[in-house]
């Protein structure tokens, strides 16, 4: 079956950081974009990172810039985003996030429309 599974959120003072991590299964992880969405109560599910199949790309939030770093182990099937210099409004649930990416031209893939998968959730706290 399909997992992932995310670990390392908590509560963490602001300036401090925190890592969080993501154990994918089910699926060929090496064809699949991944993302790290957040969301605060009362607000949309926000777009935090991603980073293309073969890690070489990586896109993030302006909010995040210089401060989040996502990265993934195709090896491992794992993607990671590390936060630093986190602040209050980081506060949220973290979600994994995975989509299929069909390769067209290499290295060049188009995204599936495809339902994609989603982790549980992990719920990052930032206060003093």
């Amino acid at each position: 079956q399909v997992q992932l599974v995310e670990s390392g959120g908590g509560l963490v003072q602001p300036g401090g950081s925190l890592r969080l991590s993501c154990a994918c299964s089910g699926f060929t992880f090496s064809s699949y974009v991944m993302s790290w969405y957040r969301q605060t109560p009362g607000k949309e599910r926000e777009l935090v990172a991603s980073i293309g199949t073969v890690g070489d790309s990586s896109n993030y939030a302006d909010s995040v810039k210089g401060r989040f770093t996502i990265s993934r182990d195709n090896a491992k099937n794992t993607v990671v985003l590390q936060m630093n210099s986190l602040q209050p409004e980081d506060t949220a649930v973290y979600y994994c996030h995975a989509r299929l990416c069909v390769t067209t031209v290499p290295p060049l893939c188009i995204m599936s429309p495809r339902e994609p998968y989603w982790g549980q959730g992990t719920q990052v706290t930032v206060s003093s």
